[in-house]
């Protein structure tokens, strides 16, 4: 029996190494890889520094909000002039460049380190949370006015001081929007999408800008991502906190690869150091919500928080709701 177990580490374990071996290899001869993505620049740097480190080879990241990514991997695949290898975004996103056909199945060995109903058969490995919550100024709005549920938001003391993202421009607030049904049922959730376009709240172009007006005490209340918390307040010392509901709807990001990808082999290189246990570690600390069990962010009760993954949209639904948005949000400027 012992020899029966050494014959199979040697013949096995081996050739899992020179795998990986040959297709290090390959990717340092390409040199370079480029990936479209949503992650803060900062927190990438770490993963892009220590994957240079391991490896030699070099990363050009572009970065904007998960609506951008999408438009700039659509726009260059459809006219035939890609230049990315990745692409890393939402999965309403990244469901609709699957329906394009743009994007390669690649099933990573570190697949495995993931609970099955973590990995998607065509996406991969669902490696981070994106957690949308309420984000406030403590030194605009008191811990003792703040709101303390989601349908406070749309009291009247709030008005003036709300900010979003405009669900016409960007897709994860009109999925946030159109999934809230989860959090409250169907018709608390039409109750309340109207009465937060009543409120006429600041529309922004994404969650980055709604974290900088709040953080900058422009605004004092605001819907984003509960990680800013975090980015924008704990570790600069800016007086934010998020509101304590319990349940919080997100969604979920992954990495997948392009179909015609110029440097496919560094590409799949990055895949498998992004999902390293190392590589969680570091978007943790920084403030990324990973999906590793017990492994949080550095935000106050982030244990606490109840992720439930919204629905995707697709093309054609998130069309009907851009218009119905628009209505709602900006019809009375039109």
């Amino acid at each position: 029996m012992k020899l029966l177990f050494l014959i199979i580490v040697l013949t096995v374990v081996p050739g899992a190494f020179a795998q990986d071996a040959k297709l290090t290899e390959a990717a340092r001869k390409e040199g370079k890889l480029v990936l479209y993505g949503t992650m803060q620049t900062d927190i990438f740097e770490l993963l892009q520094n220590a994957f240079q480190k391991k490896t030699g080879i070099t990363i050009d990241y572009w970065r904007s909000s998960a609506t951008k990514v999408l438009e700039r991997a659509l726009s260059e695949a459809r006219a035939g002039k890609a230049l990315f290898d990745l692409v890393m975004a939402t999965e309403d996103c990244m469901r609709i460049l699957l329906t394009e056909g743009i994007l390669a199945k690649y099933d990573s060995p570190l697949n495995k380190d993931f609970p099955k109903d973590a990995i998607d058969p065509l996406l991969g490995p669902r490696a981070r949370n994106h957690i949308v919550g309420i984000v406030y100024n403590k030194d605009v709005i008191k811990a003792a006015e703040a709101p303390k549920t989601l349908e406070d938001l749309v009291k009247p003391q709030y008005r003036g001081k709300l900010v979003m993202a405009d669900p016409t421009l960007h897709l994860t607030t009109a999925q946030w929007l159109t999934n809230l049904h989860k959090l409250i049922g169907k018709e608390k959730a039409e109750k309340f999408v109207r009465d937060l376009a009543a409120m006429k709240p600041t529309l922004v172009e994404s969650f980055n800008p709604v974290a900088d007006r709040i953080t900058s005490g422009e605004f004092g209340v605001g819907i984003t991502y509960v990680y800013y918390v975090y980015l924008n307040g704990i570790k600069t010392g800016a007086p934010l906190d998020y509101v304590r509901t319990g349940k919080f709807l997100g969604d979920a990001s992954y990495m997948s690869l392009f179909h015609k990808a110029p440097h496919p082999n560094a590409a799949k290189a990055f895949i498998d150091f992004f999902l390293d246990e190392e590589s969680m570690n570091l978007m943790a600390k920084a403030g990324e919500f990973v999906n590793r069990k017990g492994v949080y962010p550095p935000v106050p009760d982030a244990d606490k928080i109840q992720f439930i993954e919204m629905d995707d949209l697709g093309e054609k639904v998130y069309t009907e709701k851009r218009k119905e948005f628009h209505k709602l949000f900006r019809g009375a400027s039109s």
